[in-house]
């Protein structure tokens, strides 16, 4: 059971939008990120566009609840995706893409913080903007309240608990994968998923909702 939806025991069935299982109608042929990357270093522009519609939603949803400003956190997701771009003729494969990726996207965010000293809070952030159309209107609003408790929780971290727990579930990085993203030893990557995890649960077992 993924930390999630652990949190989720506290906020019932509105932590994330729902999402139904859908049954792929015969094998089909994914070809690996790596792989992927390759193949555009050598000029093959579909390859990156697979990758992009891959990544692109869990990348932003992290910068998102990094930068805490949807405008800033568009500008540091074109920033990686620039970078993804331009270092295509550099790549080789010797970490997992999505390790690659994160960590040019966790560089990006700590580049945007140096430039913006006086990183500010905002409460404008949705990561999840589509309801299900079959949610009554008291599943929408419920889901609604516990994604801000859970937002809210998330700006109360540290950074580095922040950054760490979302490349967790957000990435679904491991904690070895995240060592290297983050340039930390492992056992620190570790400690601060746990502060992180023990945070969240105490703020939103706190929250008046939950009562």
């Amino acid at each position: 059971m993924s930390v999630f939806a652990r949190l989720a025991q506290l906020a019932p069935r509105a932590l994330s939008q729902s999402a139904s299982l859908a049954y792929a109608r015969r094998m089909e042929h994914r070809p690996e990120d790596s792989a992927l990357m390759l193949r555009y270093r050598d000029g093959d522009v579909a390859a990156f566009e697979t990758l992009y519609r891959r990544h692109k939603d869990p990348l932003f949803r992290y910068l998102l609840r990094m930068c805490r400003q949807p405008a800033a956190a568009e500008d540091v997701f074109q920033e990686v995706w620039g970078k993804i771009i331009r270092s295509r003729d550099n790549y080789r494969p010797t970490a997992k893409f999505t390790t690659f990726l994160y960590h040019v996207a966790h560089n990006c965010f700590i580049d945007y913080i140096r430039r913006n000293k006086r990183h500010a809070d905002t409460t404008d952030i949705e990561p999840d903007t589509q309801p299900d159309g079959a949610d009554c209107p008291e599943t929408l609003v419920e889901k609604s309240l516990a994604r801000r408790r859970l937002d809210d929780a998330l700006r109360s971290l540290p950074d580095e608990q922040r950054d760490v727990f979302l490349l967790y579930e957000e990435a679904g990085l491991s904690l070895d994968d995240i060592a290297l993203v983050t340039d930390c030893k492992r056992e620190t990557v570790k400690s601060r998923l746990r502060y992180a995890v023990r945070k969240l649960r105490s703020a939103l077992d706190e929250s008046p909702e939950a009562s």
